[in-house]
């Protein structure tokens, strides 16, 4: 009994540890999702959410379980320790009994025998003893089996205890990787967030010059306009007056637009990227629905698929053969549209073949239908298909019937369209009200996808496999879906093109007609050769553009030419007072050198003058006289020639400064423009560096928060399971005091026994 209420004991506290950790992960999962995150780790974190959803029901549950298990078992403990206690009280009471009989056994034996009666009563008390006897030996056994049992459940508890705080120990551990690998997604989503952040702040400067250059364009528009306007007056009126050609003729009243033709041509591009995007779409939808259908509800790998399904599975293989040809024939139907040809039903004849293949597909949706409404049945008959599946796989085989349906009026309409008729403007209508109808209708078959995608991942035996396969899957449907509706919006847009009768004769209602159209090509041929023939050879100009972007070069150049103007000023100014300087104290020391190089020469002049002046008069001091106009010519001869050396040395020098100060002025004028530009470019980098600042400051705040936050909810944790662990220790006390007790009472009954 006591085994089995310490057993109840340990699932309690196991209920509770886990209801513990996965009340954490909730909450922590329900901060992450708030938080900004990309749209795939937001429904990645969401199954996660319904998977621990269901497992904190299923532990609560569990946990009340037990509870009311504990609570039974500790009333029948109760009943048990009173019932062993009125044993015990009995067993006192016989022991007192059995000595009474004893003494009395004894003093009977002293009397003797005397007679029948004292025999009786002998017989009796003996009868009594050895009941009491027995009645001993059998609660000693119970006493030895409760003991042993007592030593079992202790054992075991003490090895259940090293498990849960094995078991807590790795909880703290789980707990702090995820703590960690949440905190790698943050720091990567906010280096995501500041990368858009910068993405997005260039967009906007783009979008701000593309705006100004609309303006200008609308402007120049406007001038264009008005010019042409003018000319059209003017022509018009030489036209009325000079002309007088009068083409009245029935083949001459249909003229030939270029402008019609270029818009054809347009409209037709687009929708061949559209048509291109709806085969991509389409090849995806069917190769991976051929894809699920080896892998739900049986996988081929491991076992054998059903026959229909190798069936739908063969078909959708065949997938391709039918979807390619939509591209390629409408591919000849944009390239037939040119500037040269006259673009009309009446005159498309590669749309019958876009048609042909278009009721080639729609042949084959037909074929796979069935195929694939018994797949979905064959889904609701697998053991684990809940009630919840098995609703939305009957959605989804009416979704598809509808689609198979719109399907088949769009090949009608086009049909009606490779065959000319009056009634195209209504053929053209119906057709873009069902194409918003093929939009809704795959629309809703990918919402019905998507919520039974959410309730396939929550079934236990769902693989990896076959959420990848539903993903890629649900991605295509999107796909579609987006595609779709391009297409009617497109459609519709252009419906007024459609029905439109570019090239109706003037003055008549009634289409073109080939005859006409091959007359307006001929007459279009013969023009284009005359005015070949007349035409001038302009002279050469600027090429427009070439013109546009000179324009933005010097409107951008000249934004900035006042402010550089003004530091260039203030930089030439300085660097002129500082030339100065530099330039007075160079000549300075260059006049102070020279001095002293001439100074150095006219005293060893003098002293060689001297020198033969002391010859002379040491040689004939009587005989010839000094003259002294010579000597003073001489003197005059020298101070002149150092006079043009000085005035030759101070050009030379004014000259080199003069191309040095022009070689730096202009070097000073680019280093300039360049730091200018830097700073410029520095002061935009700042600004987004300081907004990126305030951001990541942002979310370096909510980031301490959640780890505060967290680390408050891991003490509470810590404090739990401490005060589990305590009470499980009061437990064992308490238990191990109940058997001290109960191993007192056994001896002291073993030893009334013996005694």
């Amino acid at each position: 009994m006591v085994s089995t209420h310490n057993s109840l004991l340990i699932n309690v506290e196991k209920s509770l540890s886990k209801q513990t950790f996965l009340d954490l992960n909730l909450k922590y999962i329900k901060k992450r999702t708030d938080t900004s995150m990309p749209q795939s780790d937001r429904q990645y974190l969401r199954a996660q959410n319904q998977v621990l959803k269901k497992g904190v029901v299923d532990e609560q549950a569990n946990s009340a379980s037990l509870k009311e298990q504990l609570k039974q078992r500790d009333q029948s403990l109760r009943k048990q320790e009173q019932e062993m206690d009125s044993l015990s009280f009995r067993n006192q009471q016989l022991a007192k009994r059995v000595e009474l009989l004893q003494e009395e056994l004894a003093a009977s034996e002293a009397k003797g025998k005397k007679g029948k009666h004292g025999l009786q009563t002998q017989s009796v008390f003996d009868e009594d003893l050895q009941k009491k006897i027995e009645e001993n030996e059998r609660l000693h056994i119970q006493f030895y089996e409760a003991d042993e049992r007592h030593k079992k459940t202790e054992a075991e508890l003490r090895e259940r205890l090293e498990k849960l705080e094995k078991d807590a120990e790795q909880h703290h551990g789980v707990v702090d990787g995820l703590t960690t690998k949440y905190a790698e997604t943050i720091e990567r989503l906010q280096s995501d967030k500041a990368r858009l952040e910068v993405k997005a702040q260039t967009l906007e400067r783009e979008a701000k010059e593309c705006r100004m250059r609309t303006e200008d364009c609308q402007q120049q528009l406007r001038r264009c306009q008005s010019e042409l306007n003018r000319q059209v007056k003017q022509s018009s009126s030489v036209i009325q007056e000079k002309v007088p050609f009068n083409d009245t003729s029935e083949y001459l009243r249909s003229v030939h637009c270029a402008a019609f033709q270029l818009k054809a041509r347009d409209v037709a591009g687009q929708a061949m990227s559209f048509i291109q995007d709806l085969v991509a779409a389409l090849l995806n939808v069917h190769s991976y629905t051929e894809q699920r259908v080896h892998i739900y509800p049986l996988d081929s790998s491991i076992e054998t698929i059903s026959p229909l399904n190798q069936k739908f599975s063969q078909y959708l293989h065949e997938n391709a053969a039918y979807v390619r040809p939509l591209e390629d024939s409408f591919l000849q139907l944009y390239q037939s549209i040119t500037e040269d040809t006259v673009t009309v039903l009446e005159t498309v004849v590669k749309l019958k073949i876009f048609s042909d293949n278009f009721s080639s597909y729609t042949h084959f949706l037909q074929k796979i239908l069935p195929y694939q409404l018994k797949s979905l049945e064959e889904e609701c008959e697998a053991p684990l298909c809940t009630a919840a599946l098995s609703a939305k796989n009957q959605e989804l085989q009416s979704d598809i019937k509808r689609v198979t349906s719109v399907f088949e009026k769009l090949q009608n309409y086009i049909n009606l369209l490779a065959l000319p008729s009056r009634l195209s403007h209504t053929v053209f209508t119906q057709l873009a009200a069902c194409l918003h109808s093929l939009h809704d209708a795959i629309k809703e078959m990918s919402k019905h996808y998507n919520q039974k995608a959410d309730i396939e991942r929550e079934l236990p035996t769902v693989t990896q496999k076959l959420c990848t396969t539903t993903e890629c899957l649900l991605g295509s449907l999107g796909s579609l879906t987006s595609c779709t509706g391009k297409i009617a919006t497109f459609f519709s847009n252009n419906l007024d093109f459609f029905t439109s009768s570019g090239y109706s004769p003037r003055g008549s209602t009634a289409a073109l007609n080939p005859v006409q159209a091959e007359s307006m090509l001929a007459n279009k041929k013969k023009a284009t050769a005359y005015i070949q023939a007349v035409k001038k050879v302009s002279p050469q100009s600027v090429p427009y553009r070439e013109a546009l972007s000179n324009r933005r070069i010097l409107t951008s150049s000249t934004e900035s030419r006042e402010g550089l103007t003004q530091q260039v000023q203030q930089s030439q100014e300085k660097i002129a007072r500082l030339e100065q300087e530099k330039e007075h104290w160079l000549l300075e020391a260059q006049l102070g050198k020279v001095r002293l190089e001439k100074e150095n020469q006219r005293i060893a002049e003098l002293e060689a003058q001297l020198a033969g002046v002391l010859l002379l008069f040491s040689s004939g001091f009587h005989t010839k006289p000094v003259n002294k106009t010579q000597t003073l010519m001489l003197c005059l001869t020298l101070q002149v020639g150092d006079e043009e050396s000085r005035e030759q040395l101070i050009k030379s020098h004014y000259m080199a400064r003069v191309g040095e100060l022009t070689t730096q002025l202009q070097i000073s004028d680019s280093k300039a423009v360049h730091f200018h530009s830097e700073c410029r470019a520095l002061a935009k980098r700042l600004a987004i560096a300081e907004k990126s600042r305030e951001t990541f400051s942002e979310e370096v705040k909510l980031a301490n928060q959640n780890i505060t936050r967290l680390q408050d909810e891991l003490a509470t944790t810590k404090r739990s399971y401490e005060d589990q662990l305590s009470m499980m220790s009061d437990h064992l006390c308490s238990m191990n005091e109940t058997l001290s007790k109960q191993r007192e009472e056994i001896d002291t009954l073993k030893m009334g026994s013996k005694v």
